[in-house]
């Protein structure tokens, strides 16, 4: 039983730490993607557009590193190497529809991320964002 615990604790630690970094990649990346320094649009500015987009990308990252843990079935290199390229995929993918909806709506999304406004361009991407994790979720399960 103690060695369950520790193996377990183990493997946690493990997923954690890889999720946390995907996390910051995932962060990194809609900094890029929109305009100013998001860090401070949401810890200065206190900015609910830069808030609900960001909480909505890293939730998607939870989402497909739960999907790659359940997928592996207690096999962690297997898992984490799931979770290491559904959630690189589930990234990139995130990032073009975010430029898809750019491109296809009037105005500039990443400037309305950061107007102090709440817009509903935002929830739309937001809502975006968890949909592609809840299909690359499935397609790992």
């Amino acid at each position: 039983m103690l060695a369950d615990l520790t193996e377990n604790a183990y493997s946690a630690g493990a997923y954690a730490g890889v999720g946390v970094i995907l996390m910051i990649v995932a962060f990194a990346i809609l900094d890029l993607l929109t305009p100013g320094k998001l860090r401070h649009q949401l810890w200065a500015d206190r900015n609910r557009n830069a808030g609900i987009l960001v909480a909505s990308n890293l939730f998607a990252v939870a989402i497909i590193v739960t999907a790659s843990i359940v997928a592996s079935e207690g096999r962690l290199l297997e898992g984490l190497t799931y979770t290491a390229v559904y959630s690189a995929i589930g990234l990139a993918v995130m990032a073009v529809t975010f430029l898809v909806i750019d491109v296809l709506t009037p105005g500039r999304l990443g400037e309305l991320v950061v107007h102090e406004e709440t817009h509903p361009a935002v929830w739309v991407q937001a809502v975006a964002h968890l949909g592609v994790a809840i299909i690359i979720a499935a397609s790992i399960l």
